[in-house]
């Protein structure tokens, strides 16, 4: 999913995050993405893991 948007799309994307969300807020919404991501993947593989045994 994310190889089709691209450099350019992925570019894009930050420019409009700076305008809309300004500098300063920018690596505190990164963070919580990340940990979100991180929660995410982490119930995904437990949830396999639970269906496998």
């Amino acid at each position: 999913m994310l190889n089709s948007i691209g450099i350019p799309g992925l570019i894009l994307i930050l420019i409009v995050a700076l305008v809309i969300f300004g500098p300063s807020k920018l690596p505190e919404i990164g963070r919580s993405f990340g940990t979100s991501l991180r929660e995410f993947k982490n119930a995904a593989k437990d949830i396999v893991n639970d269906d496998k045994k």
